[in-house]
């Protein structure tokens, strides 16, 4: 399926590993002018030379944080400045601490409200302007299974991405009549670096992955290409009737029905 990415202009954050590589990769193999960003130049130029070795498509990488607004102003600009257009945005910015309720303080909260609630509204209203010249875009958000199912220890995860939950109802209603649909995917357990960060504490990894893998009825976890796949599809042409939605992506895991 051609899903008429070629030379569109996609912004993926949070993209030096992980799920955000995993989304500027499949981007990329589709023919999209994929600018990548993260807080690690270093990883950022090694994740931009990775991909595009394995898809022969130049990969623009602008070192950011997401949670400076200026930096993000800059990265979206430069970005508009030298494709003259931005088609595509993948919010994405790891994700905040895992552990219980009673350990965080004051602090601890408004960082995790600004890594994303903040980060990813302030995004979307910096990318609004040239997605309505062009015509149209595509805004994905990155968030976690949690806002479908309690997940242990991720109170900061499940409270800052159920307002992103809402938030993207609310943009897909004001941002439909530009032709911009707005979409979050839930990914559960895909291979990453972060999903060790779930496993409980002096349990050895081996054994907390099989543990956690007896509850995915597909019988494993999923790979990141798996995940990449759907950000392509949500940032197709194909996919312009679906907006305001959540996506889970965790193999049969979540057993709620709604």
């Amino acid at each position: 399926m051609d899903l008429k990415l070629k030379d569109k202009v996609a912004i993926v954050l949070a993209a030096s590993k992980g799920l955000g590589k995993a989304s500027a990769l499949a981007l990329s193999a589709e023919g999209a002018k994929v600018v990548i960003s993260s807080r690690h130049a270093d990883e950022l130029n090694e994740a931009a030379i990775a991909i595009q070795l394995q898809t022969g498509n130049e990969v623009i990488a602008i070192p950011a944080d997401v949670t400076i607004a200026e930096q993000m102003t800059a990265l979206i600009k430069k970005t508009a400045d030298m494709f003259g257009r931005i088609d595509i945005l993948v919010n994405n910015g790891g994700g905040p601490p895992f552990d219980k309720f009673e350990h965080f303080d004051d602090e601890v909260w408004k960082s995790a409200f600004d890594l994303t609630i903040l980060a990813f509204a302030r995004n979307s209203r910096e990318v609004l302007p040239y997605m309505q010249k062009a015509g149209g875009g595509r805004i994905i958000n990155i968030i976690s299974g949690s806002v479908k199912s309690v997940l242990n220890n991720a109170v900061l995860s499940t409270s800052m991405r159920m307002g992103v939950v809402g938030m993207a109802k609310l943009m897909a209603d004001e941002f439909g009549p530009y032709q911009i649909t707005v979409n979050n995917i839930a990914p559960g357990l895909i291979q990453t670096e972060r999903i060790k960060e779930t496993f409980p504490k002096g349990m050895d990894p081996e054994q907390a992955l099989k543990e956690k893998t007896k509850n995915i009825p597909a019988g494993r976890i999923g790979k990141t290409e798996e995940f990449g796949a759907l950000v392509a599809f949500l940032a197709s042409e194909q996919a312009a009737y679906i907006s305001g939605t959540t996506i889970q992506i965790d193999g049969g895991a979540t057993r709620a029905i709604i």
